[in-house]
């Protein structure tokens, strides 16, 4: 008889995807990397990182060869801010590396984020709203699926608006339906597909659609399901990136990314050794090992990897577990031994 403690939970649903097509496909190249290791609060770390520390853990970013590194969340927090303008005025970004600034789809939120960027060269601004059912219901108290989708094109129309307001600054445009995991699909198409009405992306300056596993809900098959069955009815797909951001909730994030690429994504978002919230985000140092390991070219150098882990936990504070894949001391010991 089942307990009345697990009477509560249901089975995740499955996708309807008869003819998918990801368990007979190969990673044969590396994703887009962004690393989200500065993002908003630092991932949830119990002591923020000083402006001093973000900006050690920036160059080591840049060194290890990150193109795009989502620097934060400039409109949340004067730390966040200064971070960003210094990063700008001292001109400590290389010219082929964009920036990366998340927003949430407010008005006042990205007129500030604008502010932070002036002068920067290359810009990613990031801009998210909530989409599932349950956010639908709390955090937007009962707000329909229209009311919604509204929001992500009202602030999509605004960040293009703006746009033009800082001519030298080269900007790209991603969006995040939040919770992508949790919300059907049907609607969290119906969204993308009206940010993109609004952007009017081309196959030149491609939008890029982040889909995020906010919550890990299910096994990481569902999840590639949930990306294939994305791709595959996403109109112009030829002019979207498909972004992963995956979770560990279920401790699969890794799978579920690796998954998510055999299903079509273009691009991965995480973080080095996998923090964040809850129990973090993707650990992108194992997800590239494992692709150099059959042989794939990254594009990212965890040849120092002591020094790496090194500057990692004194700028966060936080310890690489002992039995982490690559980076943690016995799979060290073993690779020096």
């Amino acid at each position: 008889m089942k307990s009345a403690s697990l009477s509560k939970y249901r089975p995740f649903p499955k996708v309807d995807l008869p003819t998918r097509r990801w368990p007979n496909q190969t990673i044969n190249e590396a994703p887009i990397w962004c690393s989200v290791d500065l993002r908003d609060g630092n991932q949830a770390l119990a002591i923020p990182m000083s402006v001093p520390e973000k900006l050690e853990m920036f160059q080591l970013l840049v060194a290890i060869g990150f193109k795009q590194i989502e620097v934060g969340f400039p409109s949340a927090s004067d730390t966040e801010f200064e971070f960003m303008r210094r990063l700008v005025e001292d001109q400590l970004v290389p010219n082929d590396v964009q920036v990366q600034v998340l927003v949430q789809a407010r008005e006042h939120l990205i007129y500030r984020t604008f502010e932070s960027i002036q002068g920067a060269n290359n810009v990613i601004v990031h801009l998210y709203n909530s989409t599932s059912t349950l956010q639908r219901r709390v955090t937007f108290r009962d707000a329909s699926c229209e009311e919604i989708k509204a929001i992500a094109v009202d602030g999509t129309q605004l960040v293009k608006k703006l746009v033009p307001t800082l001519p030298d600054t080269n900007i790209a445009y991603q969006y995040s339906p939040e919770s992508f995991s949790d919300t059907e699909l049907d609607f969290a198409l119906e969204v993308c597909e009206g940010v993109m009405s609004a952007w009017q992306p081309t196959e030149e300056n491609k939008i890029t659609l982040n889909l995020p596993a906010t919550v890990e809900w299910a096994t990481p098959n569902v999840h590639a399901d949930q990306i294939e069955w994305f791709c595959n009815h996403l109109q112009e797909r030829n002019k979207a990136l498909i972004s992963l951001h995956t979770h560990n909730d279920r401790g699969t994030g890794i799978a579920a990314t690796e998954l998510g690429l055999l299903a079509g994504a273009d691009r991965v978002e995480g973080t080095l050794f996998g923090n964040g919230e809850r129990t973090g985000n993707l650990d992108i140092v194992t997800v590239a090992l494992n692709m150099n390991s059959h042989g794939i070219d990254t594009g990212l150098d965890f040849s120092n990897l002591p020094h790496i882990r090194e500057v990692y936990e004194r700028t966060t504070r936080m310890e690489v577990p002992e039995r982490l894949p690559y980076g943690g001391d016995a799979s060290l010991h073993g690779l020096l031994w």
